[in-house]
This record gives C-alpha cells, sequence and structure tokens, in this order.
C-alpha cells in the first residue's frame, strides 16, 4: 500500500480506556489509522479527575489544553506543578514522571500529542508516587 493510500480521517466517537486512568476520544495512532512516529487523542478530565502518575519511557508529550483549566504534576518526586489554560501547551520530556490533574471545579479538554504511533506505548506507571499526588489533592 502506498502512503497516498494510507490519507485517513478518523471520525469522533470512538474511545477507549488507557493506562493512565482515563476514557480517550480515539485519534490518528497506530490503532486507528496506522502511524508509527506520532498519535494524537482528546483527553476529557471532568473536574476532580487526575491521572494516574506515569512517563513515557523513551516518548515526547505535548499537550495542548482545548477548553478549561488544568495542573499537571512532574519530576521524580512530582515536586513541581504548572498551571495550563485553554489555548497553551505544555510539553513534557521523555521520561518525566507526570499527572495532570483538574483541580479547577469545571471539565477540561486535551489534545495530547505522542512522539509514538500509540499513546500507550512505552507507559511506566508509578504508583508510590500515586500517593504523593493524594496528598498534594488533601493539602
Amino acid at each position: 500500500m502506498s502512503a497516498a493510500e494510507r490519507v485517513s480521517v478518523v471520525r469522533p466517537g470512538r474511545t477507549y480506556v488507557g493506562a493512565q486512568g482515563f476514557s480517550y476520544g480515539a485519534g490518528a495512532s497506530r490503532e486507528t489509522v496506522g502511524a508509527e512516529h506520532i498519535c494524537m487523542n482528546v483527553l476529557p478530565m471532568p473536574p476532580g479527575a487526575k491521572a494516574k502518575v506515569h512517563y513515557h519511557k523513551g516518548i515526547e508529550t505535548i499537550g495542548y489544553l482545548l477548553a478549561g483549566e488544568c495542573l499537571v504534576y512532574y519530576g521524580d518526586a512530582l515536586e513541581h506543578r504548572i498551571l495550563v489554560r485553554a489555548g497553551e501547551q505544555s510539553f513534557i520530556p521523555a521520561d518525566v514522571p507526570h499527572a495532570p490533574f483538574n483541580e479547577s471545579g469545571a471539565p477540561c479538554t486535551w489534545l495530547v500529542v505522542h512522539s509514538s504511533g500509540s499513546d500507550q506505548d512505552g507507559i511506566v506507571l508509578l504508583p508510590e508516587l500515586d500517593l504523593v499526588l493524594a496528598a498534594k489533592a488533601a493539602e
């Protein structure tokens, strides 16, 4: 099959649950269009939702916040956090532990891009840091 024959459209409505603990809107990825080096999916986050702490081994992540605002905790002990607002992008280098946490009280929606054909590639869950994130939520 030639590259031209692989041009595709991904229509809304298809979802999946990722290891990070969320239900995603499936976008262009290995699973949907046979992508090899990049993928993009939609991540809706209701108020109070938080990811399981994780990193993507050897894979970079860009998150574009379509709507709302969301905190992203990151670092080896989640010692850092950034507030991302609608229209802003966050970049997370490969191998950096992180977890978005919607503490805003309103829904938010991310468009998430990874430098791999699937956002489930290279995920390493860090359950010991989930406790750290829960403690930060209680502060």
